[in-house]
């Protein structure tokens, strides 16, 4: 059993290693399509965190992800000093920072915005959090959108352009590289990058599940009530919760901005936060791998959808727009998958196992 494991394993990692070579062969788009999915998986695992795991709502995620987005804009790139004459007299091209340092900025900038979220909120439960946190991540936005006057901080609408893209010791992801004849292109370099930081934010979610801390959210979830009267201290684990959800959105945003060197208001609207949450709950609440295959599904379903609704509209005679078409059949999609799956598409095994017992009188 072992042994059948460990194959299983070598090969999935293998197919891992290899799928971005196969996609280029059809152009960088279809890795891009990728490379989006493994953000959105690093988002979703961020939110399971808040909502999975310690069973609070939070609608307003998208904010922390803009978090990480502008401040690496900012930092890793001319604005700055375009904007401001103090640092363009001691940085004339930019700040331009190391990602060891922005990095680590972005997620504490982020976990602080999310205790500055959770704070207020911790009296609050169900439709009324829900509320709330959808107030903030619609602030953060109009933020974004009007910080270019008096003081021209996030250039507006306009976003910011020029951003670097992400080095390792003077290795530039952003350019095509050759290993041994077989040439990488730049979105392919991102692929591996993102899946590394995949790899290693299911691992610190697995051990989060598995310990006090995490016992404790779901404790939070179940029954708050009862938590608290077992000597829980729900207060510090619910900033927790939100703290360290919202880090997995500030490292996400820095990793969209450096991939795609251009951020906007427009990539961190409620839509988008709507869309993760979405992927917590068709994938399964709670469980990792269905929290994957949920991310992955909703990432990849809008773009291979564009192939359906072309045709569509052509058999309309061009009445109907393929973007209303694509909506229109991504939300038949997910309506479909929670009236034939009301527990998502991968739940945790063990969830409402008291129920089934309950009610077959055992």
């Amino acid at each position: 059993m072992k042994t059948k494991k460990i194959v299983t394993f070598l090969i999935v990692a293998a197919a891992l290693l290899v799928l971005p070579l196969l996609l280029q062969q059809g152009g960088n788009a279809w890795v891009r399509i990728v490379d989006m999915a493994l953000l959105y998986v690093l988002l979703a695992l961020g939110l399971n965190i808040v909502v999975g795991y310690a069973g609070l709502l939070d609608l307003g995620y998208v904010a922390f992800f803009a978090v990480g987005a502008y401040l690496y804009a900012l930092l890793a790139s001319p604005h700055l000093s375009d904007a401001f004459p103090f640092i363009a007299a001691n940085f004339p091209n930019g700040l331009h920072l190391p990602i060891w340092a922005i990095i680590p900025l972005a997620a504490g900038i982020a976990g602080f915005f999310g205790i500055l979220l959770g704070a207020p909120t911790l009296k609050l439960r169900g439709d009324y959090l829900a509320i709330v946190t959808l107030g903030f991540g619609e602030i953060i936005r109009v933020f974004l959108n009007n910080l270019d006057r008096p003081i021209n901080l996030t250039n507006g609408p306009k976003g910011i352009s020029q951003i670097d893209s992400m080095k390792f010791f003077g290795f530039d992801l952003g350019k095509t590289h050759s290993f041994f004849g077989i040439e990488v292109t730049s979105v392919s370099m991102y692929y591996y990058l993102f899946l590394v930081l995949v790899i290693v934010s299911v691992v610190i979610c697995h051990r989060l599940e598995n310990s006090r801390i995490g016992r404790a959210w779901m404790a939070i979830r179940e029954d708050e009530i009862a938590a608290k009267a077992m000597g829980i201290n729900t207060r510090n684990l619910k900033l927790l919760a939100f703290g360290m959800g919202a880090t997995f959105g500030g490292v996400s945003g820095s990793m969209f901005a450096a991939f795609q060197g251009f951020v906007s208001p427009e990539s961190f609207s409620l839509m988008e936060s709507v869309m993760i949450v979405a992927m917590v709950v068709l994938g399964g609440i709670g469980h990792l791998p269905g929290v994957i295959l949920g991310a992955l599904l909703l990432a990849a379903l809008p773009e291979v959808l564009r192939h359906v609704a072309g045709p569509l509209q052509a058999m309309t005679g061009g009445r109907l727009d393929s973007a209303i078409l694509r909506q229109l059949l991504i939300a038949l999609a997910m309506i479909t998958i929670m009236l034939s799956r009301p527990r998502g598409l991968w739940p945790a095994p063990d969830h409402g196992k008291s129920l089934v017992n309950t009610g077959n009188g055992k």
